[in-house]
C-alpha cells in the first residue's frame, strides 16, 4: 500500500502472485478499509467497505474526497481534513464519522486512521480501517465483560478447553479452589478434585457434545488436601457455556465456560433445617404412639423405632441393675442380631471402660468410632488397632458396627439405664446435634422406663 495506485481491483488485475496476493488480504479483511493518496484521492477501497456502505470499488476507487457520495457537502470537507491529518501525527488517530450510504442513509462509524509514507520517507496518504459504531461497541462491550468476569467478578469462572483442562482461571475461583491462578492452568480436573470430579466432567462433556447447556445445577465436590489442611467437601451452583470460535464455517467448540457459587453453607443449613424438621416430627409422632401403650418396655421400643428412622441403624436399652450393673431391656430393630448381647435380665458383660459405662458415670453422652477410643462427651481420640469387626466385638455390638453414641438415661434425679445408638459404615460418625437430639430421645425414653406402676 506505500505506492497507493490504482485501486483494488487495479491491484488484483495486476501480473503476479503479489498483486493478487494484496486484493485478497483486502477484500477478505473483516473491518472495511479505505486508502488516500497525499491529495485526498481513494485508491484502494475493500468489499467490507462496500457491504457498509453500499458504493463498490469501481465507484469510490479515484475521487477526491467524500464529497457527493460519501459525506453530506457539510461534513465532507471536515471529514476529510480529520482523516488526513493522520500523516502529519504519529499513531493511529480515531474519530467517529457519519457516512452515507448509496442509498442516502446516514451510518455512524468508528475509524482507525494512520499516516503511510512512501520509500523516500515522505508522507504518501493515509489508510483508513472503519466500522459501523454499535458493531464496534458489542465488540467492546464483549471485552469489557471478559475483563470484568476474570477480574472482580463475584462468581468463580474458569475457561475449560476441548481437552477438560482449564485455561483461564479467574481470582474468584482460584480462591475457592484454594490455588493460585495459573496453579490450574493446563492440569486435570482431577488434581484438585478428590470427589465428584467425575461429575464435573461429565457436565462439560455434555456441553461440549449437545452444545445446549443444561440448567444451572449443584455439584458436590471433595477438594484435594492441601499442605496443612485436610480434604473440604464444597457444594457449587454451577452453569456452563458452550464457547465456539465466530472465525469458522461449521461451529467449533473451543472449551466451555463454567460459572460457578459456593453454596456450601447454604446448603448445609437448608439440610440441617430439614433433618431438623423430620427428627422433631418423628419425636411428636413416637409420643403419641407410646402414649397407647401400658407396658414400659412396649413404649420404649416405639419410641425407638421412631428415633431409628433416618438416624441410626440400631437402638440399644440397658437398664440399671446394681453396680456398674446393666441388663438389656430393649433393642430395635426387633430380631436384628445383637452380638452376643444377653437378655432375660442377665447383666451385660461390659469391661470397666465400655462406653455405656463412661456415659453411666458422666450421666451425659459418649460417642466412639471404629477407629477412635471412646472420648470425654465427644469426639474421642487415640487409633484402635484391628479390625472393626473385633472392635465391634469387644464391646458386645452387632460386628458392621461403625460408630456409637451411648447416653444416659436420667429420670427423678438418677441414672435408670443406658441408650445406645449404633451405626454401620454406611454412615458419618455421630456429631454434637445428634448428640442432643439423642439426649432429647434419651429423657423421653427414661421417663416411660422409670414410669410408676399403673394402680
Amino acid at each position: 500500500m506505500s505506492a497507493f495506485t490504482g485501486s483494488a481491483r487495479d491491484t488484483a488485475s495486476v501480473p503476479g502472485a503479489g498483486g493478487d496476493l494484496l486484493a485478497a488480504l483486502l477484500d477478505g479483511m473483516d473491518a472495511a478499509l479505505c486508502a488516500l493518496d497525499a491529495g485526498g484521492t481513494v485508491t484502494h477501497w475493500n468489499r467490507e467497505a462496500e457491504r457498509i456502505l453500499g458504493w463498490p470499488a469501481a465507484e469510490a476507487v479515484g475521487r477526491r474526497g467524500f464529497d457527493g457520495w460519501a459525506a453530506r457537502s457539510a461534513d465532507a470537507e471536515e471529514t476529510l481534513a480529520r482523516l488526513m491529518g493522520a500523516m502529519r501525527t504519529p499513531g493511529r488517530q480515531v474519530h467517529e464519522l457519519v457516512l452515507l450510504r448509496k442509498d442516502g442513509g446516514r451510518v455512524l462509524v468508528r475509524s482507525q486512521s494512520a499516516g503511510v509514507r512512501g520509500a523516500d520517507g515522505r508522507p504518501a496518504g493515509v489508510y483508513c480501517a472503519f466500522s459501523e459504531v454499535h458493531a464496534q461497541i458489542d465488540l467492546e462491550r464483549s471485552i469489557a465483560l471478559s475483563e470484568a468476569l476474570f477480574d472482580d467478578a463475584p462468581w468463580g469462572v474458569v475457561l475449560i478447553d476441548a481437552d477438560l483442562r482449564p485455561a483461564v482461571v479467574n481470582g474468584h475461583a482460584a480462591r475457592a479452589i484454594g490455588t493460585g491462578r495459573t496453579t490450574l492452568l493446563g492440569r486435570p480436573l482431577g488434581d484438585v478434585v478428590a470427589q465428584g470430579v467425575e461429575e464435573l466432567e461429565g457436565a462439560l462433556q455434555h456441553v461440549l457434545a449437545e452444545g445446549g447447556p443444561p440448567a444451572p445445577a449443584d455439584l458436590w465436590v471433595t477438594l484435594a488436601a492441601s499442605p496443612g489442611a485436610g480434604e473440604r467437601r464444597r457444594c457449587w451452583r454451577s452453569g456452563f457455556v458452550r464457547l465456539a470460535s465466530p472465525l469458522t464455517e461449521e461451529p467449533v467448540p473451543l472449551g466451555v465456560a463454567w460459572l460457578f457459587q459456593d453454596v456450601t453453607e447454604e446448603r448445609l443449613a437448608a439440610r440441617e433445617a430439614d433433618r431438623t424438621r423430620f427428627r422433631w416430627n418423628q419425636l411428636h409422632r413416637a409420643g403419641v404412639a407410646a402414649a397407647e401403650y401400658a407396658d414400659p418396655a412396649e413404649a420404649v421400643a416405639v419410641l425407638l423405632d421412631f428415633a431409628l428412622a433416618g438416624f441410626a441403624d440400631h437402638g440399644l436399652v440397658d437398664r440399671v441393675a446394681g453396680a456398674r450393673r446393666l441388663t438389656r431391656a430393649v433393642a430395635s430393630p426387633a430380631g436384628a442380631p445383637d452380638a452376643d448381647g444377653l437378655g432375660g435380665g442377665f447383666p451385660q458383660r461390659y469391661g470397666p471402660e465400655h462406653p455405656a459405662l463412661q456415659a453411666w458415670d458422666r450421666a451425659g453422652s459418649v460417642r466412639v468410632d471404629a477407629c477412635r477410643r471412646a472420648g470425654g462427651g465427644g469426639d474421642g481420640g487415640g487409633h484402635v488397632g484391628g479390625d472393626a469387626a473385633v472392635w465391634a466385638a469387644e464391646r458386645h455390638w452387632p460386628a458392621d458396627t461403625a460408630h456409637a453414641l451411648c447416653t444416659a438415661l436420667r429420670s427423678r434425679g438418677r441414672t435408670v439405664g443406658v441408650l445406645t445408638f449404633l451405626r454401620t459404615a454406611a454412615r458419618g460418625g455421630f456429631d454434637r446435634q445428634d448428640a442432643l437430639y439423642a439426649e432429647t430421645v434419651a429423657a423421653r425414653v427414661a421417663a416411660a422406663l422409670d414410669a410408676p406402676p399403673p394402680h
